[in-house]
């Protein structure tokens, strides 16, 4: 739900009705949550995301890569008027994870696709707030 409000100047500003703030901020810290201590654990080089990452074959600079790309969205997600850029670069690293599960590494790519859904709401629910930042 979008909702309309008059600024002292006279422009209109449109923002999300309350309920709708209420959702998408359950769905950024969660988002958050959850891709933060994936790019903490490929930071610290846990065992797992080690032997992921020489599946994929591309090095270990990668994982670093794509950990801080994660770590990065994550603190984005946090921050009012940047969760909509945060929302969007994670959603790029999704559909990169995406891709790596369907056509590199196998698996299911079922987690990072509902990531990339989640991510998708955000950035939509955040569109005005992102749109404002590029002086839309």
């Amino acid at each position: 739900m979008t909702v309309a409000t008059v600024t002292n100047d006279g422009s209109r500003v449109r923002g999300t009705g309350k309920a709708a703030n209420v959702a998408l901020w359950v769905l950024q810290i969660g988002a958050a949550a959850m891709l933060g201590m994936a790019g903490f654990a490929k930071l610290f080089g846990e065992p797992a995301m080690i032997g992921l990452f020489d599946a994929i074959g591309i090095g270990q600079w990668f994982r670093y890569v794509t950990g801080g790309l994660e770590v990065l969205g994550a603190v984005l997600l946090l921050v009012p008027a940047l969760a909509g850029v945060g929302a969007l670069l994670l959603a790029g690293v999704m559909l990169g994870a995406v891709a790596t599960h369907l056509f590199v590494i196998g698996g299911t790519p079922a987690m990072p696709l509902v990531l990339l859904v989640v991510l998708a709401i955000i950035a939509y629910g955040r569109r005005e707030r992102t749109l404002r930042l590029l002086g839309r």
